[in-house]
């Protein structure tokens, strides 16, 4: 298997793409670092945290050290959206409510551009 690309674009099934830059996390260090002990996330760009496979305990989220509210988004392997939720600093837990293989991760302002149930495709950046 090919390398991961290291940063993509979410695009909806009409060929519109979110207009953030999204970071393609991986690996175990980049899953686990996250958006901890940073001080701001720039509005324009996210992070998408991949899992091998669709789970619930495996797409749970903490918010520890993470200074600020994200928006926090779960998309199956299917690119269906399954939940969203706002995530508020040093809360110990979050998970969706249904199976889902990625976490996006980005500012709040997020959660008013998807709907749970829509779907979104990984797109590399070129």
């Amino acid at each position: 298997m090919g390398k991961s690309p290291q940063w993509i674009r979410l695009q909806r099934a009409d060929g519109t793409a979110l207009p953030v830059r999204v970071r393609y996390c991986a690996t175990f260090g980049s899953r686990l670092r996250g958006l901890t002990f940073r001080r701001q996330l720039d509005p324009d760009t996210a992070l998408l945290l991949v899992e091998a496979r669709d789970g619930r305990a495996n797409t749970a989220i903490h918010m520890f050290f993470v200074f600020f509210p994200i928006a926090a988004i779960w998309i199956n392997d299917a690119g269906e959206v399954v939940d969203k939720r706002l995530a508020l600093p040093f809360r110990p837990y979050y998970a969706a409510q249904a199976p889902a293989r990625y976490v996006l991760e980005g500012d709040p302002q997020l959660l008013d551009m998807v709907e749970v149930g829509e779907t979104l495709y990984l797109v590399p950046e070129a």
